[in-house]
């Protein structure tokens, strides 16, 4: 087929690069990099997330209402860290939350890698042994409700909007130009200590939303207790560039006479976590991977080896919290024992979307009947160099999992990462510990979030206008692989002359990309691993799920 027109780019230097081919045409063709473009793209996918109605129209209004609580600073903006602090506790009296605060029995969670997943095996093991829970965690895939879950479910939407209207009309009525509305974070937190109060829930488990010491997580002064999962390099433009000065920060969440553990952690890290333990005059506690004989022959409810590390932790928060709230009867005997059938129980059923995911695409694999799945999406929302290496493990073992019932397969990586970070730390650790693990992109494919940061609600994952696009950041992404490939490939007798990457200009055509090819191929198995971006996830999900 002809190629159409060069694609009009911002950057006059990139138009010499930039050949438009078929849009849907297979991978196998010539070594051109391209833009693929969004004339094509499926008119399903810009389908509204809710159905209309009036309770539809209010949940929209809600959406946008939080979103205009969105700062337009990027992060990188020194004003953010600890940005008007004190005001928090000006929010809590306007909303009467410190009382109930009070009360409440937190397990606060921070760290870089795994906390999110620490959170989620302690609220399935407390909830197993038969607790009413609320769990808070950030940021969410698909719908904002998934930061809020009661008893392990995400709260209702008719819940949503009555604890939301309560402390928005509130907090609107007493703030000002002295006391402005709290920005998006700090609301987020706000509601859920509403909802969990409100609720009365029996154990409150907060995820640091982003370091530690003036996260809006930290206005609870006594949790019953704290814990440190993997550090590692992110958000240095507002934590700091050393593992010490990270580490501090996260250890902010630390509080006179509260226990905190820790998972392992590099050494550097771990001298700062020590030190302001001591400061505080508490014990630190480093806590051991759960080993697999501890489950009893049962499997953990989250994908990869690295969970055994998230479980360790888990396993040692929820027993101190028994133990400080007289449940000593369902705490493991020790730390080496297979564990209680609670603790298992949860441990097994836990559930989070999003990390180490696999999700077979049903739209291509409803076609090929009688026929493995030749389509299938691996999601994990890594997006700092050690989640990296964690994810390209994962994605090896499970891909040869999944060859081993097919005889020919294709893995593709799908990308995209926040400007804020580096590709040249991201991207080398994944392609290199993929490659120790035995595994070859055939494809990288980059893409721009189909949702917008600073928007929430389905109109927020409509496309954008052709004028509107900007890829810039996606073709240096690619640059990027293809540096990456061409340095592999020196000294090497390879002769492939196949092409490598493919930027596109939206999502939904990449998806629509894939599926054609797999439909036209069936016999091949196409793994596609999906990652980067938590943001990146979301959008997946969102346009599978339809």
């Amino acid at each position: 087929m002809p190629h159409p027109p060069l694609v009009a780019v911002a950057a006059a230097t990139l138009r010499r690069r930039l050949l438009l081919s078929s849009p849907l045409a297979s991978f196998s063709s010539s070594r051109t990099r391209r833009i693929l473009p969004r004339a094509m793209e499926s008119s399903t996918t810009a389908a509204a997330e809710h159905a209309g109605g009036a309770a539809a129209g209010e949940y929209e209004e809600v959406l946008g209402r939080l979103s205009s609580l969105i700062t337009q600073k990027v992060r990188a903006d020194t004003g953010n860290r600890g940005n008007q602090w004190d005001l928090m506790a000006r929010y809590l009296q306007i909303l009467e939350l410190e009382e109930p605060i009070a009360r409440m029995k937190v397990i606060h969670v921070a760290g870089t890698k795994g906390k999110g997943s620490t959170c989620t095996f302690t609220e399935s093991i407390l909830r197993s042994c038969g607790f009413r829970t609320g769990l808070f965690t950030s940021p969410h895939l698909m719908d904002v409700r998934e930061r809020f879950r009661l008893d392990g479910v995400d709260i209702s939407e008719e819940k949503f909007l009555k604890y939301f209207w309560c402390c928005w009309n509130k907090l609107k009525e007493k703030t000002d130009d002295d006391i402005p509305m709290p920005a998006y974070f700090r609301f987020m937190a706000l509601l859920a200590f509403k909802i969990f109060s409100a609720e009365q829930v029996d154990v409150a488990l907060l995820e640091v939303g982003l370091g530690g010491k003036f996260d809006a997580t930290n206005v609870v002064k006594s949790p019953v207790v704290c814990g440190i999962s993997s550090l590692g390099y992110d958000h240095m433009e507002i934590l700091g560039n050393t593992l010490g000065e990270i580490a501090g920060e996260k250890a902010g969440i630390f509080k006179k006479g509260v226990p905190a553990y820790t998972a392992p952690q590099p050494e550097e890290a771990m001298v700062a976590l020590k030190r302001r333990a001591s400061e505080l005059g508490i014990s630190l506690q480093v806590v051991d991977p759960l080993k697999p004989h501890q489950l009893k022959d049962q499997h953990l409810g989250l994908q990869g080896e690295h969970q055994y590390e998230n479980a360790g932790l888990a396993v040692a928060l929820a027993s101190t919290w028994l133990e400080k709230q007289g449940h000593v009867d369902r705490m493991p005997l020790n730390h080496t024992d297979p564990l209680p059938d609670q603790f298992i129980r949860g441990l097994s059923s836990a559930s989070l979307q999003g990390r180490a995911q696999i999700v077979p695409d049903s739209q291509v694999n409803s076609e090929e009947k009688g026929q493995d799945s030749s389509l299938v999406f691996y999601l994990d929302g890594a997006h700092s160099p050690e989640s990296m290496e964690i994810c390209a493990r994962w994605f090896s073992h499970a891909t040869k999992e999944q060859s081993q019932t097919c005889s020919k397969s294709r893995k593709i990586l799908l990308f995209n990462c926040m400007s804020v970070r580096d590709p040249m730390r991201l991207l080398p650790h994944l392609v290199d510990t993929a490659t120790q693990n035995g595994v070859h992109f055939d494809l990288a494919l980059f893409v721009p979030n189909q949702s917008q940061h600073n928007k929430l609600g389905s109109k927020a994952s409509a496309p954008a206008g052709p004028e509107q696009i900007d890829l810039s950041w996606q073709l240096s992404l690619q640059a990027v692989w293809e540096k990456l490939l061409h340095d592999d490939n020196k000294g090497s007798n390879s002769t492939d002359s196949g092409e490598t990457s493919l930027v596109f200009e939206s999502l939904p055509l990449a998806i629509e990309w894939l599926r054609k090819n797999a439909v036209e191929d069936p016999s091949t198995s196409y793994q596609v691993l999906v990652t980067g971006s938590l943001h990146l996830i979301g959008d997946v999900l969102r346009l599978l799920k339809k």
